[in-house]
């Protein structure tokens, strides 16, 4: 102990108690992680710490699992690893993060600091080969920076544009002992995330909005990341303008509100995608025009006055013209905006009147060609197991998915009506996300009904995670619609290289129920459209985690599809 200033006692601690003792004053209460060498001290002081740890069988499934933790909680998730392979295995983990803007912290060991440039035994330069990939990485060469720069790192992950940051901690960093004391405030010069949005834009954003005739309410992950649901359904119903999401967007907004257009983009519903192209003013709300949304720039929202509202200003003007750019948070930026629009009320209702044919014109579209599928009674069709599946769960439930065709169907055919209930690798299409990041929701929410869907593809990258949703007894429930192939690819070599199906095919059959068993699971079957729902309703009763395994149409296709290069007008449609 050591006498402070004011005649009281401080504490010594070491590197590693103390990153432990800001995890617990960050609030955190779990993390993801695999021990090793250079954070066994992590890990010895874990024993004497609250937080609770979840051992994942891979690093890359453990940044996953607390990147989901944060997506449905709102909280920072935190992912450790040991060093050199270690913490290379979480760069997929970080850079799908990443894209998505998550709020993450995640901890990698390294060599003690005399041995660093030296590659010495599982040394990586994680600075480097993290730095394309975090919105900021720290190395921390000296104990007495740690509480400094861990309290920076939550600052810097949960504000402005969220994202991960990575901390490096060299084993004697961790070894080593000072006086602890948590900084109470952040002090970062260059780093000022804007808050409040100038009220001149906002007057102008309001003054658009009244006198556009063919409005479009366009949502991103933004959305989701504020927890803007509310105050977002208050502004759509005020000035009664349809609304569509990108994939990250899509929660944000319920499904089955009859202003809701659904996704919008290359595998978007037709009626989204004609809205965009023929209206007249397109207000984006935290979202960032990526290209899988956009199709063919040049065709892009050709009539329309663009609205772009986010907080990170290199995100606005970066892929399309943009007339009226707001950088501001959605917290800030609805309940202002709403208030704005409605107050000339007489204005507002004329407005409204004014758009009536509009909307009018958007149910035409949507009984032309609304989203469907031809059943059979032969085959199982992945989109029906996906429809009975919304059937059967909670309005609650939270669904996370892989990464392909079958990730298109649950954003296509489910109703989600809650925000922070889908759980999707949007930016990068990180394949092996869905069963990792199941898993951590579960953790974040033991009690709710939590479901990776899932291809046979897809599940094989993090299959053993299995594991861990046995040992920490998640109940995780699996769908997996198996139809022996990498479906997405295997569409577009059909539809674009004349069904020449390089590499696509997944030769071996895998038995997913023998496979769920030996893991402790309870494994469950369906070759039949009638044995669908009883499988469904089999599985959500059983306790624990249980694979559903569903033999669909080996050829089904992702429909409506925008093609590469097209515009989102040029759609190959559902015949």
């Amino acid at each position: 102990m050591a006498q402070a200033a004011g005649g009281g006692y401080t504490v010594k601690k070491t590197g590693s108690q103390i990153l432990l003792e800001c995890l617990r004053l960050e609030g955190v209460d779990t993390v993801f992680g695999y021990p090793g060498g250079t954070v066994i001290n992590i890990y010895d002081d874990l024993m004497d710490s609250p937080i609770k740890h979840i051992l994942n069988r891979h690093e890359q499934a453990a940044v996953h699992a607390a990147d989901a933790y944060a997506r449905v909680s709102g909280k920072v998730g935190v992912a450790i690893a040991t060093s050199g392979p270690g913490a290379t295995n979480t760069v997929t983990g970080i850079a799908t993060a990443y894209m998505d803007s998550i709020p993450m912290v995640i901890i990698s060991g390294q060599v003690p600091t005399p041995l660093i440039g030296n590659d010495a035994f599982q040394e990586a330069d994680m600075i480097g080969i993290t730095r394309p990939i975090t919105k900021h990485n720290y190395l921390v060469r000296d104990v007495k920076d740690l509480a400094r720069i861990v309290k920076q790192a939550f600052y810097i992950a949960r504000t402005g544009r969220p994202g991960p940051v990575l901390i490096d901690l060299p084993k004697d960093v961790q070894m080593d002992s000072t006086t602890f004391e948590y900084p109470e405030t952040v002090e970062l010069r260059g780093y000022k995330p804007t808050v409040a949005a100038n009220p001149r834009q906002l007057e102008k954003a309001a003054k658009m909005i009244l006198a556009a005739r063919k409005p479009v309410v366009y949502v991103g992950g933004g959305a989701t990341l504020s927890d803007m649901s509310d105050e977002l359904l208050k502004f759509v119903e005020a000035i009664q303008a349809p609304v569509t999401t990108t994939l990250m967007g899509m929660a944000s907004f319920p499904k089955t509100h009859p202003l809701s257009m659904g996704m919008l983009g290359m595998h978007g519903t037709f009626y989204a995608n004609m809205a965009v192209t023929n209206s007249d003013l397109l207000i984006a709300l935290g979202a960032r025009f990526d290209d899988r949304v956009t199709g063919k720039i040049a065709t892009f929202a050709p009539h329309a006055k663009i609205i772009h509202v986010d907080v990170d200003p290199t995100s606005i003007k970066k892929n399309v013209r943009v007339d009226l750019p707001v950088v501001g948070m959605l917290e800030d930026v609805l309940p202002r905006l709403t208030e704005k629009v409605q107050r000339d009320q007489g204005e507002l209702k004329d407005t409204v009147e004014a758009t009536q044919p509009w909307r009018d014109q958007i149910v035409e579209w949507k009984e032309q060609h609304p989203m469907s599928y031809k059943q059979t009674k032969s085959t199982i069709k992945p989109q029906y197991v996906i429809e009975k599946l919304r059937e059967l769960t909670e309005d609650d439930a939270i669904i996370a998915t892989e990464v392909g065709q079958h990730q298109m169907w649950t954003a296509q055919f489910f109703d989600f009506s809650q925000p922070r209930t889908f759980v999707t690798s949007g930016g990068l299409g990180t394949m092996g996300f869905g069963l990792p990041a199941a898993l951590g929701a579960q953790a974040a929410f033991p009690e709710r009904q939590v479901i990776d869907i899932s291809g046979d593809g897809s599940f094989q990258m993090n299959s053993q995670e299995l594991a861990t949703l046995v040992q920490y007894r998640l109940p995780v429930k699996i769908v997996i619609l198996n139809n022996n192939f990498l479906g997405m690819v295997r569409q577009w070599q059909q539809l674009f290289f004349d069904k020449r199906y390089s590499q696509t095919c997944m030769e071996l059959p895998i038995d997913f129920v023998k496979l769920a068993e030996a893991y402790g699971a309870t494994g469950l079957r369906a070759t039949k459209v009638e044995e669908v729902g009883d499988v469904i309703k089999k599985a959500l009763e059983t306790p624990g985690p249980v694979i559903m395994e569903f033999k669909v149409s080996r050829e089904e296709n992702v429909l409506p599809m925008v093609p590469a290069g097209a515009g989102l007008n040029e759609m190959v449609l559902a015949s």
